[in-house]
């Protein structure tokens, strides 16, 4: 039905005949002359349908945007004065002898043919026509190059594409599992996995040596911005390489693809940050480095004020004081303190205190805590933190954790409303993150329990879990988490000694993690690995601000799909035959606090 692509018809095409099919973007009727923007998925062209022309231009007079047509005709240089250097397109026009209607079209419930604020339900339940917009169309199709590239890297190094079971059997990785019930086997259910990991792991055992999968998972968790309850992820394992050489192949896969696709020269080799220097300096283990911004600790210049608000937490092991220097923040307002005092409140802090450096001396200082802090202790914190006259300094004093959650978020939000945030690409990996955290009442998995700890034995392990490292590395671009991934545990007994630390018993273990200690027992080689979130990185690579603007048919923030109307109920005759009845359900109150509670035993993915 076509003979180009219409983005495809250009001056190298001047004379000949062409036959394009796609829909009207836009029709104009010009002095008795119709112009026809034509679209398809490789852009616009404008076809020129002139009164001499009588069935051609009968046809088009009925026209209206996005009809589906069919038109013939001669590619031809536009007129002097008219070239459209915005399009590819644009030196030429096609004059129409032949228009063709394959369907037409009903009123839009949005426009296509120009820009609006459309709310996202109403996008999304239209996706097929939201996709038409051309903002939508480039972004999955450079997203379909980012999974060219990946799969070509990967296959010249020696990488192999396996398939994984999309039905697996329900085990702890972190979030809650979506349950498939069994037909053959009433009252059991499959899982959709969170990720193959055990199964990228089995098959390093099975001697595959190198794997690589572009593939779907599924997590039933609270949802954001940059969350789904379905989403892709890059899978790879590999065995007999260590940290830095999975690292090495990494890096060079990421660099070759901005530099192809985007023309961008990322470092090489890219920057490591431990991940005790990156909770010091910026309260995150995903630091975005575009933002000038650090914490600095000055809880040893407290330890001795009368003021209890810092001594106290001063004393305390567990507890943090860190300054955050805002240059030129002196400026803030006080409405604009107390709007970051509630904001950083959700974060667990319990105040902002600050200090604003107006003029030189003592009289230059404003702040409510100066009258609790000897002129002494002021000048050094000052000092420490660099500040000068027009900056202001804010201070977090609490348990390490919420200070460096609550003013790491600030820096992130100071940075942003004062346009510090540079334009530019900041990549570093993050590593030498600990084995284990401490949750309610026991430690839980940093990253997950298949991570190996650096250690030499078991006993070590033992000894002082909660100070062991682990063999884990992120990788992180511009403050989000690109990637995650580590060395593998390949050792049963190093295994059962981890699920123990995280309270899984050796019946439990048995139970939900026999294959894979089996596994383990049966010649099982060095190995690790690492996943890369697809639509976190295309995100990120085209400037959106959701993945689901990356997504062809994403779910809302409540998991829904308005498109399809999903989910929803099925037939009672459907339910009788998988053995199950609905009950009625009390008001959801424990979402939020049963998946924390599955992170606190088990550790996220």
């Amino acid at each position: 039905m076509r003979s180009h692509y219409c983005g495809q018809v250009t001056a190298d095409l001047l004379g000949q005949e062409v036959k394009l099919v796609g829909w009207v973007h836009r029709r104009r009727d010009h002095g008795g002359v119709i112009f026809v923007d034509l679209r398809d998925r490789e852009g616009i062209v404008q076809v020129v349908v002139a009164p001499e022309q009588k069935e051609a231009f009968a046809a088009a007079e009925t026209l209206r945007s996005e009809f589906v047509i069919q038109v013939m005709g001669t590619v031809r240089a536009r007129p002097a004065g008219t070239v459209n250097k915005n399009l590819r397109t644009g030196e030429i026009e096609v004059a129409a002898t032949e228009v063709t209607i394959l369907n037409r079209s009903e009123p839009l419930p949005f426009p296509i043919d120009e820009y609006h604020e459309v709310g996202e339900e109403t996008r999304l339940h239209y996706r097929y026509l939201d996709i038409r917009r051309p903002e939508m169309l480039e972004r999955l199709k450079f997203r379909a190059k980012v999974a060219s590239y990946l799969r070509h890297y990967l296959d010249e190094k020696g990488f192999i594409d396996v398939e994984t079971p999309v039905l697996t059997r329900a085990t702890p990785e972190g979030a809650r599992d979506y349950l498939v019930p069994s037909r053959t086997k009433p009252g059991s259910f499959y899982a959709l996995p969170q990720s193959p990991q055990q199964f990228k792991q089995l098959l390093m055992m099975s001697g595959i040596d190198r794997y690589y999968q572009i593939v779907r998972c599924f997590r039933d968790e609270d949802l954001r911005a940059d969350r789904q309850p379905e989403f892709t992820q890059l899978d790879i394992e590999t065995s007999f390489l260590n940290e830095h050489e999975i690292q090495a192949i990494m890096e060079e896969m990421i660099r070759g693809m901005f530099k192809e696709l985007m023309n961008v020269e990322l470092p090489n080799p890219l920057p490591r940050m431990t991940y005790a220097e990156a909770m010091r300096r910026y309260g995150s283990d995903k630091p975005d480095l575009r933002i000038p911004l650090e914490l600095v600790d000055i809880a040893d210049l407290l330890t001795n004020v009368e003021f209890k608000v810092f001594a106290d937490v001063a004393k305390d092991p567990h507890g943090r004081i860190a300054a955050l220097r805002v240059p030129g923040g002196a400026d803030i307002s006080r409405k604009d303190i107390d709007d970051y005092t509630n904001y950083i409140s959700t974060f667990g802090a319990r105040g902002l205190a600050y200090i604003k450096i107006n003029a030189e001396g003592k009289e230059g200082l404003q702040s409510p805590i100066l009258k609790f802090l000897p002129d002494d202790v002021v000048n050094k914190i000052l000092e420490r933190t660099h500040a000068k006259v027009g900056d202001i300094v804010f201070f977090g004093a609490d348990k390490a954790q919420t200070v460096s959650d609550s003013l790491g978020a600030l820096r992130i939000k100071i940075g942003h409303d004062r346009k510090l945030v540079e334009n530019s690409w900041k990549i570093l990996w993050v590593v030498d993150f600990p084995m284990f955290e401490k949750g309610e009442g026991r430690l839980s998995a940093c990253h997950h329990p298949f991570t190996s700890p650096k250690v030499n034995s078991v006993e070590e392990l033992m000894h002082d879990p909660i100070n062991v490292l682990a063999r884990a590395y992120d990788m992180v671009l511009n403050g989000t988490e690109l990637g995650g991934g580590s060395i593998r545990i390949n050792s049963s007994d190093m295994q059962k000694a981890v699920f123990n630390v995280l309270n899984i018993s050796d019946e439990d273990a048995e139970e939900k993690f026999g294959h894979l200690l089996t596994a383990m027992r049966l010649g099982c080689p060095p190995h690790g690995g690492i996943a890369f979130g697809i639509d976190r990185l295309i995100m990120l690579m085209t400037g959106a601000s959701s993945i689901r603007d990356v997504i062809a048919f994403p779910k809302t923030q409540t998991a829904t799909c308005p498109l399809m109307d999903a989910p929803s109920t099925v037939e009672s005759t459907q339910l009788i035959e998988l053995g199950i009845r609905v009950v009625a359900k009390a008001k959801d109150t424990a979402s939020k606090d049963d998946n924390t509670k599955d992170e606190g035993k088990y550790g996220r993915a």
